[in-house]
């Protein structure tokens, strides 16, 4: 069970290193601030952030009620979670939205150190579809 343990945890730091490489090169500013995606076992977050002032401009997550209501009934037909692509692309069309209504047209992606690949890229092509230019 220890090796278990040990994998994990190298998996864990394998991320945290590639979300310092990805954050030395992505700075959110006020112009473009950056979409911030973060991923857990079972619900997925993307926030928009302006970096120059430390402010959180838009939020969303699989978590809550506006984007559960987006996927009840295809939920209920499928039987699928608030954990996969369906409920990444609603995160990503939900926090465009909120990000166009705080004034928000151009971002830049911040992966968050995972590939760009399954739910990070569902994030990513429903905020495209809602209209942010990245």
């Amino acid at each position: 069970m220890d090796h278990v343990v040990k994998k994990t945890k190298q998996k864990r730091e394998r991320r945290h290193r590639a979300h310092l490489r990805v954050r030395s090169r992505v700075r959110g500013t006020e112009a473009r601030p950056r979409l911030s995606v973060y991923k857990s076992l079972r619900f997925i977050y993307a926030q928009v952030i302006d970096d120059s002032r430390g402010a959180t401009l838009a939020q969303a997550s699989s978590a809550e009620a506006e984007v559960k209501g987006r996927l009840a009934a295809a939920e209920s037909a499928t039987g699928k979670s608030a954990k996969d692509r369906a409920a990444a692309k609603a995160v990503g069309e939900v926090v465009a939205e909120r990000a166009k209504a705080a004034g928000v047209e151009r971002v830049v992606f911040d992966r968050g150190g995972y590939v760009y690949h399954g739910r990070v890229q569902a994030v990513a092509e429903g905020a495209r579809e809602k209209g942010l230019q990245f």
